[in-house]
């Protein structure tokens, strides 16, 4: 519906703010930015309650030791993690956008203050906050995070799958633990990201440096996260997924003293083309025959100099007319070799896509502090926010469109829709455009808080 705008009204509009485009016609078109009631994150509202319903902003702050001065302090450590998660799922993920975003009523909803109340944090109040924490802190945050993760599972599931991978966080000045990578052929963190490949549930990053992991620091990790989850579900079976740099023969001799069951890529020998000769000679004469993709598995039993006794070892052929490529699995599954590689291995490129969203999405790789512990923080506080999303998407996106969409599609269709915040004494109110598609979700919302709460 169209206003009228008063001529008197008009007038009263300062010309210099006024912002002039292409008229329609006789038809001037101008914008102003004087609405300080309306927001164009009216979404704040379903990371509110998406993160009061899992708690991981509660977990965090009962892990982080508070020395501040309490009558100095203006903004709890709540507050301040609530700002920044609610900031990063919305797209402003960095802590510049604080000095910006701190007056927005949308965002102090969020944290729970009142629109008439104090402003929010600016930049070097949360700067002070990421560079505060200490390397204890960050051992409770670890600690916290995988026990929000087994939390978050209401009886003891048959299978968790940790899939593990390290991924390049580019640098570009001097922060602490930075190497160049001559594989990425720049300076870099490659922190480790770890899922459950089954439900795509974050269980915890860990900044590292830049090159390939060590046998020492992936025992190190495994230990802190198999340990708490055989503590919890005795019962469950762990399968552990990862690519060649991870089948370190004291990783595998680990897993395996510790009743781990485990799909592992291996690296390519002459042994093990030797082994696949046939098959590989096979392979090339049938695609050159039939001008087809040809595709073989093949099943048996090595053992390299370095480990203690034979392995099985899954291997895929495939001749295509770029030529013969062989890709090699070692496993203590006794499935078929088609399943384990195309479904059971092949699966863990999922955790590629979560990765994609951890860092991409939520742009976690703005690992910019120059300590390795602030950037151990900050990369927990984006790990905040993809438990918030993920928890969205998993609970009140269910059986919707966006149940399988990417943080991205959720942001700019949920997130991003403009709200008019109308303040009283007893109430805040969202006003919203009543033509939004997003509607709905928020209707899904407000019954499952309305649900949790028991009202």
């Amino acid at each position: 519906m169209w206003t009228t705008i008063p001529a008197q009204a008009a007038s009263d509009a300062n010309s210099a703010d006024l912002l002039n485009f292409s008229p329609m016609g006789a038809t001037r078109v101008q914008a102003v930015f004087d609405e300080p009631e309306l927001s164009s994150d009216g979404g704040t509202l379903l990371i509110r309650e998406a993160a009061e319903l899992n708690g991981v902003i509660d977990m965090m702050v009962s892990r982080i030791l508070d020395e501040r001065s309490r009558q100095h302090v203006k903004h709890s450590i709540k507050e301040l993690l609530s700002q920044r998660v609610t900031q990063i799922c919305h797209g402003y993920e960095d802590t510049n956008d604080c000095d910006t975003l701190n007056k927005d009523t949308a965002f102090k909803m969020a944290v729970g203050r009142h629109p008439d109340a104090e402003d929010l944090a600016s930049q070097p109040t949360m700067t002070r906050l990421e560079n505060s924490i200490g390397r204890r802190d960050l051992l409770r945050l670890f600690n916290g995070f995988v026990e929000h993760f087994l939390d978050s599972y209401e009886k003891a599931p048959e299978i968790i799958c940790i899939d593990m991978d390290p991924t390049p966080n580019r640098i570009y000045g001097a922060q602490q633990l930075g190497l160049f990578n001559s594989h990425y052929d720049e300076h870099c963190l490659m922190p480790f990201h770890v899922y459950d490949g089954i439900t795509g549930r974050l269980i915890a990053t860990v900044v590292r440096p830049g090159k390939t992991p060590a046998k020492e620091e992936i025992l190190g990790l495994l230990r802190r996260i198999v340990r708490p989850i055989r503590k919890r579900f005795p019962k469950t079976t762990i399968v552990f997924r990862a690519d060649s740099h991870h089948a370190k023969p004291e990783v595998i001799d680990w897993l395996e003293d510790n009743d781990v069951r485990y799909v592992i890529g291996l690296s390519t020998n002459n042994i093990l083309k030797k082994n696949m000769a046939d098959i590989v000679e096979k392979a090339a004469a049938i695609q050159k025959r039939d001008w087809t993709t040809f595709r073989r598995f093949h099943s048996f039993h090595y053992a390299a100099g370095t480990w203690r006794h034979e392995r099985r070892v899954i291997a895929r052929v495939e001749a295509t007319t770029w030529g013969v490529d062989t890709r090699f699995v070692v496993t203590d599954l006794s499935a078929g070799a088609k399943y384990l590689y195309e479904t059971v291995y092949c699966g863990r490129a999922r955790a590629e896509l979560m990765i994609k969203e951890h860092k991409c999405f939520l742009k976690s790789s703005r690992t910019s502090c120059h300590t390795a512990e602030a950037n151990q923080f900050r990369l927990f506080v984006h790990s905040a926010a993809y438990v918030v999303m993920h928890g969205l998407r998993e609970t009140v996106l269910r059986g919707t469109e966006l149940a399988s969409a990417t943080f991205d599609s959720i942001r700019l269709r949920l997130l991003k829709t403009a709200a008019r915040v109308e303040a009283g004494k007893t109430f805040v109110r969202f006003h919203m455009p009543a033509s939004s598609p997003a509607a709905a979700v928020f209707v899904k919302t407000a019954a499952v808080s309305r649900a949790a709460r028991g009202t």
